[in-house]
């Protein structure tokens, strides 16, 4: 894939913006759905907007969540028994963008996404995007570095937590937007910066194949193999055997 934007259909003008219910499903199962989904957020008259390529499941009973930690205030958004609802905190200095799954303490995190430019958000929106999210030196970011991490994602969409976290979508201003995009394999494996002995080991990272090399960390990088450090599976999750993979998604040819 060059590094440019992933464009969608010419002409294509209509908003799809996800129903509450789309949220009311497990955490594992809503992190498999998120990918393909186009996270739009109006910003300077502009719709801003990123193609979700990598995402993680958080839930109750697992030490590496939040929700783990017990009921605050500031997490409130995390024990909402519906779906939906954003949750929003620091992370490193920079802002982590959540949505609530099915039962209290369950969420999904969105690790990272690509610029995506369509008829609703052109050049001008990716020009806004790239002000938002300078490199460290002012320079313009690279597209596929934009929102390649939950904190840069966040400074690219103009995302903070003072104003989205404990709110619901706004298709005025948010909302995630079914473009039609959904990969029907999924790189499923071990989630990233979770401390030793808080259920590391736990496979709820999914990566977009097509878009491996641009996520936080590319779990088809040298060196790791199938089933050691990832594996394949279905929109379901069901694990599917790598010999078994079309030849376009087998992970020489990513």
């Amino acid at each position: 894939m060059k590094d440019d934007m992933h464009a969608a259909a010419p002409g294509n003008t209509r908003l799809h913006m996800l129903e509450p219910s789309f949220f009311n499903r497990d955490s594992p199962a809503l992190a498999r759905a998120l990918i393909g989904k186009v996270l739009r957020r109006r910003w300077k008259d502009q719709w801003l907007s990123a193609r979700i390529i990598e995402t993680e499941a958080y839930r109750l009973d697992d030490r590496g969540s939040h929700a783990s930690l017990g009921y605050t205030h500031k997490r409130r958004a995390l024990f909402m028994e519906h779906g939906g609802t954003i949750y929003m905190y620091y992370a490193r200095g920079g802002d982590s963008f959540n949505v609530g799954a099915a039962g209290a303490g369950n969420a999904v995190l969105i690790k990272s996404a690509y610029p995506w430019i369509d008829a609703i958000a052109g050049p001008e929106a990716l020009a806004i995007m790239q002000e938002q999210n300078p490199g460290a030196g002012g320079e313009m970011r690279p597209l596929h570095r934009l929102c390649a991490g939950q904190t840069l994602l966040c400074r690219a969409l103009a995302l903070r937590v003072p104003d989205w976290d404990a709110r619901s979508f706004d298709p005025a201003e948010l909302f995630i937007d079914d473009v039609g995009e959904s990969p029907e394999l999924l790189i499923q494996t071990t989630r990233l910066g979770i401390p030793a002995g808080r259920d590391e080991h736990l496979p709820y990272r999914y990566v977009d194949p097509a878009y491996a090399r641009y996520c936080t960390r590319n779990p088809l990088r040298r060196g790791q193999t199938v089933p050691e450090h990832y594996c394949w599976v279905d929109r379901d999750g069901k694990v599917v055997a790598c010999e078994g993979l079309p030849p376009a998604m087998a992970p020489s040819s990513i």
